[in-house]
């Protein structure tokens, strides 16, 4: 029994020392970071989580990405008394539909919730208090989207999925007891790009009823520049560091990780776009406040045609909704923006609140001071859940009733 515990134990420690070998990226928490030393502790387990896929991979187990959804589909809430939870198909779509039980003296606001996870992991299951906690708080009927996942589906299957979840929605609202006008999309990381590019797919829809309007919570918005100063500062801040946001990304869109080096200094766009999106994109365009921290202007790279030619997908609004034309911009929806201090992604949200409201879209615009990206994501979790996270969601649902 003795021999056998030993064994056991042994396994282990060499199971956990050859995880943190294969995902051992550093981290840096400032001291102004909520509970910074929860966070160190969350970004510890979600490395060997990492770490321990990768070698599951290798023993031919099981693939990497699995194993990671697995873990991050987390332990399901209890039942809640107070929704009636329903699992629907909109149009050959998976999505849950959250339906507040006390009566409504009209039809209710709907939020179409797209969720984060770079286009290969997240579900309906991982979402499952966010979206709770937003139909309770805002009596709103909320549908989350569970949209196919990369590499199984290859993007743009995603950004698809979730215009035709949408435009079910828009179709159908009154037979969920929710006013069509008072629609509004909602996305949180890379579900934030997702519903930032369904409201641009909607705006020339002339047979459906227009958003009400855009949530974009901590979104990724853009691949052109990888050197803003919130990637400067924020590059080893957990949950989402800069070359894992890069390693997610190039998988997703099925390229090889040996462009990444090219991709981080900005060789993958040519001078004519640099010079188009520059409007958009310049540093000059962020606040002096958030430069404080340090920011240093990137040498220019040089241009690889070769390097352009295999990341064009980049380019593309679906992937960076940031570069749409003024044209579409300007008749996007009034928009809440979410952005956290301590997040790599925390400029794109500044940039494009500029951008919309350059075009007379209103913003509303709730930054985390002492936030993190994914912060929002363990809402209601006990013990690992953020102050801030709820003050951060509490202002969403504040948003919504608004509306």
């Amino acid at each position: 029994m003795e021999f056998t515990l030993a064994i056991f134990l042994v396994a282990f420690i060499l199971l956990v020392a050859l995880a943190f070998y294969y995902e051992h990226p550093k981290a840096e928490i400032p001291r102004e970071v909520d509970q910074r030393v929860k966070l160190y502790f969350i970004h510890y387990v979600v490395n060997f989580v990492f770490g321990l896929a990768r070698i599951f991979e290798k023993l031919r187990i099981c693939k990497e990405v699995y194993f990671i959804r697995t873990f991050l589909y987390g332990i399901p809430p209890w039942k809640n008394a107070n929704l009636f939870i329903e699992d629907l198909k909109f149009a050959k779509v998976s999505v849950r539909v959250y339906h507040p039980k006390a009566s409504s003296a009209g039809q209710r606001r709907g939020v179409l919730y797209l969720h984060g996870g770079i286009g290969q992991f997240g579900s309906i299951g991982m979402y499952e208090r966010v979206c709770r906690f937003i139909a309770r708080g805002s009596d709103s009927v909320v549908v989350c989207v569970g949209y196919r996942l990369a590499p199984e589906h290859p993007y743009p299957t995603q950004f698809w999925d979730c215009l035709t979840a949408a435009v079910h929605f828009m179709r159908t609202a009154e037979d969920y007891g929710v006013d069509p006008t008072r629609i509004i999309i909602c996305g949180d990381s890379s579900g934030g790009t997702l519903a930032a590019a369904v409201c641009q797919a909607l705006v020339n829809r002339t047979d459906l009823p227009k958003a009400r309007a855009q949530i974009l919570l901590y979104p990724f918005l853009q691949a052109v520049d990888f050197n803003l100063p919130s990637y400067q500062q924020n590059g080893s801040v957990p949950l989402l560091l800069k070359k894992r946001t890069l390693t997610l990304g190039m998988q997703y869109l099925n390229k090889d990780l040996s462009l990444m080096k090219g991709i981080l200094e900005g060789s993958h766009v040519h001078e004519d776009l640099k010079l188009k999106f520059s409007k958009w994109l310049s540093p000059d365009n962020i606040p002096m406040e958030f430069k404080i921290r340090g920011y240093k202007p990137p040498a220019s790279a040089s241009y690889s045609e070769e390097l352009h030619t295999l990341a064009k997908l980049v380019f593309e609004t679906t992937f960076s909704p940031l570069l749409a034309e003024d044209a579409i911009v300007h008749h996007l929806p009034e928009t809440f923006i979410l952005t956290c201090e301590y997040d790599v992604v925390r400029d794109d949200g500044l940039l494009y609140k500029k951008r919309l409201e350059d075009n007379g879209i209103p913003v509303t615009w709730y930054h985390v001071e002492d936030g993190f990206h994914g912060v929002l994501l363990l809402i209601d979790s006990g013990y690992i859940s953020f102050p801030c996270g709820k003050r951060a969601m509490d202002n969403v649902v504040n948003f919504i009733k608004g509306l």
